[in-house]
C-alpha cells in the first residue's frame, strides 16, 4: 500500500477515536449530571491521550516520514500538488502534537474539564472566585503549551496559530483598527438618532415549546439534517462534531428574549451546515475539515446576519411568526420586526450583541487575552480589568460578574487566541456572500420565498468541500481577489443601518 493511503486509514481511525471523545464531550454539556464530573474528566483525560499517542506514533510517523521530512517539513519530490497540500497540513498538525508530551495533553483535558462545571457554577452563582482557581491552573497550562511549541512574534501568537493560521496579533490590530476607527462613530450617529426600534416587540414573553419548534423549522428550511443531527439545550450554545453525518447543535431559551433561541439556532446551524458539508471521502485528513476558526465562524454569522437578520428573510419568517405568536405580534408591522431585531445598542453579552457592537466585544477580549498571555496578568484582577474595558469600549459597565468576565465559557476550556476569529468571521462572510449574490443575483427573491438551497450549495461547493486545501487568506483572495479588509464589512453596516436609522 502507498504511504499516503497507510496514512489515510490511520488518520481515519484516529478520527474515529476523537468522534468518541467528542461524544463525551456533548454529554458533559448537555444531559451529564453534575456528580459524573470527576470520572468524566478522568475518562476524558485519558482518551485524549491515546488519541495524542496514537497520532504521534508510528503508524502516522513512518508513512509520513516516506512524504515529507519530518523536522522541516519539507516535501519529498514527486507528489503531485494535491497530495503535496494534504501532506503538509498533515504534517503541520504532526508537528505541533509531537512538541507536546502525553502527560501535559491529558493534564490539560482533565483539567479542562474538571473546569467547565465549575465555570457554569460559577456563572450561576455570579461568583468569579469559584472559576478562578481552575482559570489559573489552565492559563499556567497554556504557558507550558507554549514552551512546548515554536514561539512565534508573541506568546499570544503561538495560541492564535492553532485557531487561525498564518495571521498574527499585528495582523489583526490592522484589521480591528479599521473596524474601530468606522465603527465608534457610526455607533454614535445611531445612538444620537432619536430612532425608536420598538425592541420590547422582543422582551414580551415568548413560550419556550413554540419557540423551539419555530427554531427547528428553520433549521430544516436553511438545510440542516436532523437525519444525520439534533437540537439539545446548553448554558452556552455550541456546534459538535463525530462525523459529517452526525453533527449536534445546542441552543437556549429565554422566555422574555425572542432572539436567544432563533439567533442561536441559526448560527450554530450556520456552523453544522459547514461539517455535514465536509467530504467524507477524506474522512479523518485535512481535506475533511475547516480551514480555520475564523472561516468556520464566517459560516455561522452569514447564516445568522446576513441571512437571518435580513429584510428578505423576515417578509418570509415573519407571518409564520405571527401565527405562532399571535398574541404577541398579529399587530406589530414587519418594518417595526425588522427595525426591533437590527437595533443596535450597546449590551453586556456578546452573543446577543447587534452587528456594530459585537465586534467591540471582540476587541476587548482580544486585549486581555494579551495582558494575560503576554504579560501576566493577575487572575483576580481580570473581573475589575474586564469592567474597565467594557466600560471604554461600550460605554456600559456590568454590575455583576456573570454580565461581564464570566460569561463566555472559552477560557473554561483553555480556548486563548480564539476570540479574534469571531471577528474575522463578520470579515470573511460579507466577502463570501457578495459573491454569492454576484453568481446568484435572484438571491434576495430566493430568501425571500423560503428557498435557501441554491445558497447552501454554493457555499458547500465553494468553501465547505474544500477542506484545507487553502488557507484563509488563500480562500478570500481566491473569492475576492483581494486581500482581507475590513471594507466590504463597513460598506454592508453602512448600507444597511443608514436605512435603518435615517443617518
Amino acid at each position: 500500500m502507498k504511504p499516503i493511503e497507510t496514512l489515510k486509514n490511520e488518520l481515519s481511525e484516529i478520527a474515529d477515536l476523537k468522534g468518541a471523545v467528542n461524544v463525551l464531550y456533548w454529554d458533559m454539556e448537555t444531559y451529564m449530571p453534575k456528580g459524573g464530573t470527576a470520572a468524566r474528566a478522568k475518562q476524558v483525560a485519558m482518551l485524549e491521550a491515546i488519541v495524542h499517542e496514537r497520532f504521534i506514533g508510528e503508524d502516522v510517523s513512518n508513512p509520513l516520514g516516506e512524504l515529507v521530512n519530518l523536522d522541516s517539513g519539507e516535501i519529498i519530490n514527486g507528489l503531485d500538488e494535491e497530495t503535496s497540500r494534504l501532506v503538509n497540513e498533515i504534517w503541520r498538525d504532526y508537528h505541533r502534537a509531537v512538541a507536546l508530551p502525553k502527560e501535559f495533553v491529558e493534564e490539560l483535558s482533565h483539567t479542562s474539564s474538571m473546569a467547565h462545571p465549575n465555570w457554569v457554577e460559577a456563572r450561576e452563582k455570579n461568583d468569579f472566585n469559584l472559576f478562578a482557581p481552575h482559570l489559573e491552573k489552565l492559563i499556567a497550562l497554556k504557558h507550558r503549551e507554549i514552551g512546548y511549541l515554536d514561539t512565534q512574534d508573541t506568546p499570544y501568537d503561538t495560541l492564535l496559530d492553532e485557531f487561525e493560521p498564518g495571521f498574527t496579533t499585528a495582523n489583526i490590530n490592522v484589521l480591528f483598527g479599521e473596524l474601530k476607527t468606522a465603527l465608534v462613530p457610526m455607533i454614535k450617529k445611531i445612538q444620537e438618532s432619536g430612532v425608536n426600534t420598538k425592541q420590547e416587540i422582543l422582551h414580551q414573553y415568548y413560550d419556550a415549546d413554540k419557540q423551539w419548534e419555530f427554531s427547528e423549522m428553520i433549521l430544516k428550511d436553511i438545510g440542516y439534517d436532523f437525519h444525520c443531527g439534533r437540537q439539545d439545550k446548553a448554558v452556552h450554545p455550541f456546534t459538535i462534531e463525530f462525523h459529517p453525518t452526525d453533527v449536534r447543535v445546542t441552543t437556549r431559551i429565554n422566555e422574555h428574549n425572542l432572539l436567544d433561541c432563533l439567533t442561536g439556532s441559526i448560527h450554530e446551524g450556520g456552523h453544522a451546515l459547514y461539517e455535514q458539508g465536509l467530504d467524507q471521502k477524506w474522512y479523518g485528513t485535512p481535506f475533511c475539515q475547516a480551514i480555520s476558526y475564523g472561516i468556520h465562524e464566517s459560516q455561522s454569522r452569514l447564516w445568522e446576519n446576513l441571512v437571518g437578520l435580513s429584510k428578505p428573510f423576515w417578509e418570509y419568517y415573519f407571518p409564520k411568526l405571527q401565527t405562532a405568536f399571535p398574541e404577541n405580534l398579529s399587530a406589530v408591522a414587519l418594518e417595526d420586526f425588522y427595525r426591533a431585531v437590527n437595533t443596535i445598542k450597546p449590551g453586556f453579552i456578546r452573543v446577543d450583541a447587534d452587528e456594530m457592537t459585537y465586534n467591540l466585544h471582540i476587541m476587548l477580549r482580544f486585549e486581555i487575552e494579551q495582558l494575560i498571555i503576554n504579560e501576566g496578568a493577575d487572575v483576580a484582577s481580570l473581573p475589575e480589568l474586564w469592567n474597565d474595558k467594557m466600560e471604554e469600549y461600550l460605554g456600559i459597565r456590568p454590575e455583576t460578574d456573570t454580565l461581564g468576565v464570566l460569561q463566555d465559557v472559552h477560557w473554561s476550556h483553555g480556548s486563548f487566541g480564539y476570540f479574534p476569529t469571531y471577528a474575522l468571521g463578520n470579515l470573511y462572510n460579507i466577502i463570501m456572500f457578495n459573491k454569492a449574490k454576484e453568481k446568484l443575483p435572484d438571491l434576495d427573491n430566493q430568501i425571500r420565498s423560503g428557498n435557501f438551497l441554491e445558497l447552501r450549495n454554493w457555499l458547500k461547493s465553494n468553501i465547505h468541500q474544500l477542506g484545507r486545501r487553502q488557507t484563509a487568506k488563500e480562500m478570500i483572495k481566491s473569492i475576492s481577489g483581494e486581500d482581507v479588509t475590513a471594507k466590504p464589512f463597513i460598506n454592508y453596516l453602512k448600507k444597511k443601518y443608514s436605512k435603518i436609522y435615517s443617518i
